[in-house]
Formats: C-alpha cells, structure tokens, sequence
C-alpha cells in the first residue's frame, strides 16, 4: 500500500503522508516513499514548490518504533528536503512528535492549524533529539530549544511561531497558504532555487559537520537498555522504569 500521494495543480506538487495506522510515523516505507517523491520532484520542470501534508490528526508521530528507519535513511530524506532546488512547504493540522519534528523543521516554510502541537519526546524514552537537531536547531530559539528538548513539553502552533519551529499559525491554514503559494508561482525557478540555497546554506553545513556523530549517536541511543525499556513503556500505556 502507497503511503505517499502525490497531487499537482499549477506548479505546486502536493505530498501527502498517508499512513494514519501508525500516525504517519516514519517507518522505513514512509522514509523510501517520501524521498522517491522528493527526487522526482526535483527533477520535474512544472514543480515551482512541493507542500508537505498529512491525513489524519497526526502530521508525523516520529520514529516507527515497531520498523524504525535506518538513521542513515532518514538523515539523507532530511538533507533532502532541505537541498531540494525549490522550496518545501509543511501544512500541519496535527501533531508533530519527535523525528517528525525534524521533518517539519527541514521544510523553509511552515503553516499550521489550530488543531496543531508539537513536542520533542526523545528524553521520555531514553533518546535525545540527535539527527533532528541538523536542521531543528539552525531554526529555532536557543533557550525554547533547551527547554522543550529537556522536558519533552506539549507546545501549540502560537508557541510553535515564536520559537521559529513555525513561519504561520492560524485558525485558516489554507488560507494562510493561498497567498504564498501565489507569490511562489510567480518566482523564477532560477529564482526560487537560488535564493533558497542562500537560506539554508547554514543549515547544510550543520548536515555536512554533523551527520557522522549525531548519526552514530542515535544508532547508539536506540540500542541502549534505556531506550528499550522507554519505547516498550511507551507501547505498552506504561509509566518507564526512571520515572519518579
């Protein structure tokens, strides 16, 4: 079963992740799907920008903990979204977890309902917030970063846009889309591709620094007994071992 569609009206490819059995978590299909659809899109001439959505009340849960991708895997769908040639935009009515936490941020613009939250869960499962930080951390403020990657708190698409994890909040994500979306089909591709190389310049840089440690360090977390005893707490309704 395809858990990506792809929908094209005027210049703008729509992805839409479509799993919602697992809450579109990042299972190795969705990862391998996702980024098929990305190249293509890079290589289509009547792609201006590609929108990134979702069925269901979940935009991405993170991680499949039942088939978790390859790191590896999931890093290079990352870079993939940022290093596309033209612009990735997310359109989130749902909940954002973890991993897909670092899906979100590696989009250059973001609108998102009010239906939306968002929260970095890693440290309520023996994980830290490892390959996400690449693109999570260029983005978004320092000491919101600290706070939320910590505590692991439940934060709404208000909080989202002044922490600079999101660009738009409202109760209309469509139509708070409609007018960026206009303004982007009347860019050049040449336009669009190199005025986007010129915003994420530092967030590819982070990619190309990072990869390696941040990659073995979630290979490292996600076999540790900690980490086992957190994602079977969390399969199984449970309070973790450590909690107090």
């Amino acid at each position: 079963m395809t858990v990506v569609h792809t929908a094209h009206e005027r210049g703008i490819t729509t992805l839409t992740l479509d799993s919602p059995a697992n809450r579109n978590a990042l299972s190795a299909r969705l990862v391998g799907e996702l980024r098929e659809a990305l190249s293509a899109c890079a290589e289509a001439p009547d792609v201006r920008a590609v929108l990134l959505t979702h069925t269901g009340s979940t935009f991405c849960a993170g991680a499949d903990l039942k088939s978790p991708p390859d790191p590896s895997a999931y890093v290079s769908l990352m870079r993939a979204v940022v290093a596309l040639p033209k612009p990735v935009l997310a359109r989130v009515t749902g909940h954002v977890r973890a991993g897909g936490m670092g899906l979100l941020a590696s989009c250059d613009i973001s609108v998102a309902g009010p239906s939306a939250s968002f929260a970095f869960t890693e440290s309520r499962l023996g994980l830290a917030p490892a390959v996400i930080s690449m693109p999570v951390l260029p983005r978004m403020d320092p000491r919101a970063a600290a706070r939320y990657y910590l505590t692991g708190e439940r934060f709404d698409a208000a909080e989202a846009v002044r922490t600079g994890l999101v660009t738009v909040a409202g109760d209309d994500p469509d139509k708070a889309l409609a007018p960026i979306l206009d303004a982007l089909r009347l860019a050049s591709p040449q336009g669009l591709a190199e005025s986007k190389r010129l915003v994420t310049a530092g967030v590819l840089d982070t990619f190309d620094r990072q990869t390696d440690g941040l990659t073995a360090l979630s290979a490292a977390l996600f076999a540790s007994a900690e980490a086992r005893e957190g994602m079977l707490a969390f399969l199984e309704q449970r309070d973790p071992a450590w909690a107090l």
